[in-house]
């Protein structure tokens, strides 16, 4: 039997709770081969990194550019960091694995305009260097330059692991922004942002609460939805654009709520709302795209708040709503089992977008290889 091949994939997302970093093996070089995750762990940010992040997120302040260039260093030392105590923790060895799949932390999603950019951060060349292991990044740039939204990514790989031949289902990742993946019986894969999910309910309760989210939705459950401020925020015409569509904290931030407010909301009935915007916006996606839709498989952060995964089953009474821990998958390490994937197919010259999924141009081979 051939020795696995492990690779590390590294992802912090729109709600900068983390760094998630996870060692995978896929038994051999076939584009079939099975991930199977052998180990997984949070790293935490250095606290006034994230507080910089967080801000940023919520269009705080403005970056110079030596700025940006401390910043990207300073993001992939915290990269390193994670991928040191991840092989510390598993017990493994940098020489055995073949490379890092590095998402960055992304700072501007701006897929449209004559101009179309994203922007992540978190040196691929730091990395590699004080890892010693070949680091792969960049992997939205590709998709974008070829047309495509640059997102989401993970598609391809929910697909390999969860289409079921008997059943419509749908992949929902709960991360600072909501996405579905649509995996019909038969047909093409896609996949498409649905507006924000942890990433304002997050924030709001950072400025009322002072925690950096609302633990097991108390927060979101002492409130009561204002309907009226749910219709405002929903009459965004992002929300009515067909995919393919991506979406980031550049356009959903506090900034976006606090003009939306009539002014005699509570704090506790805004994060009720926001919640229920999160539940409404995924359900009339999913309502709109793929209506048979009779099983939907959730993982991301959003997963392990109670409230948020009862309003989804209440918007989607045809459907079963369930944690990715179901089928044998942790829920916390999906998305950065993908960076490792995406890191493999990079490295054997493969595509690692669907076109059906990002709109982009065609199949593209993407990220940058920055050898150890």
């Amino acid at each position: 039997m051939a020795r696995p091949r492990s690779f590390i994939g590294l992802m912090s997302g729109t709600s900068v709770d983390g760094i998630d970093a996870a060692l995978v093996d896929f038994d051999g070089d076939a584009p079939g081969a099975r991930p199977v995750l052998r180990h997984v762990l949070t790293h935490a940010w250095d606290p006034a990194l994230r507080a910089r992040l967080v801000a940023l997120g919520q269009q705080g302040g403005h970056l110079t550019l030596d700025d940006v260039g401390e910043l990207d260093v300073a993001i992939g030392r915290g990269f390193a960091d994670a991928t040191l105590a991840l092989l510390d923790a598993a017990g493994a060895d940098a020489g055995g694995i073949v490379a890092i799949g590095s998402h960055g932390q992304t700072l501007r999603h701006r897929p449209h305009g004559a101009l179309p950019f994203t922007l992540q951060l978190g040196c691929a060349a730091t990395i590699a260097e004080r890892t010693g292991i070949t680091t792969v990044a960049g992997f939205r740039a590709r998709d974008v330059a070829a047309g495509g939204q640059g997102a989401p990514l993970v598609p391809a790989l929910h697909a390999a692991l969860l289409h079921d031949a008997r059943e419509s289902r749908a992949v929902l990742n709960l991360g600072g922004i909501a996405n579905l993946t649509l995996l019909p019986i038969s047909g093409a894969v896609r996949g498409f942002d649905t507006g924000p999910a942890n990433g304002l309910m997050d924030a709001w309760c950072l400025r009322h609460r002072g925690e950096a989210y609302d633990r097991d939705g108390a927060f979101a459950a002492s409130g009561r939805c204002d309907a009226a401020l749910l219709e405002r925020l929903l009459a965004d015409p992002w929300f009515a654009a067909p995919p393919p569509k991506s979406t980031g904290r550049d356009h959903f931030h506090l900034g976006w709520v606090d003009a939306r407010l009539a002014g005699h909301e509570s704090p506790a009935d805004v994060q009720a709302t926001l919640l229920e915007l999160t539940a409404r916006s995924v359900a009339d996606a999913l309502c709109a795209q793929q209506p048979g839709t009779t099983r939907v498989i959730a993982c991301g952060g959003g997963v392990h708040n109670p409230a948020l995964m009862a309003a989804l089953a209440a918007r989607l009474p045809g459907a079963r709503v369930e944690s990715s821990a179901a089928h044998g998958l942790d829920p916390d390490a999906i998305e950065a089992m993908a960076f490792a994937w995406l890191a493999r197919e990079t490295l054997a010259g493969r595509p690692g977008n669907l076109a059906s999924v990002t709109g982009a141009a065609g199949p593209r081979i993407l990220g940058a290889i920055h050898p150890a």
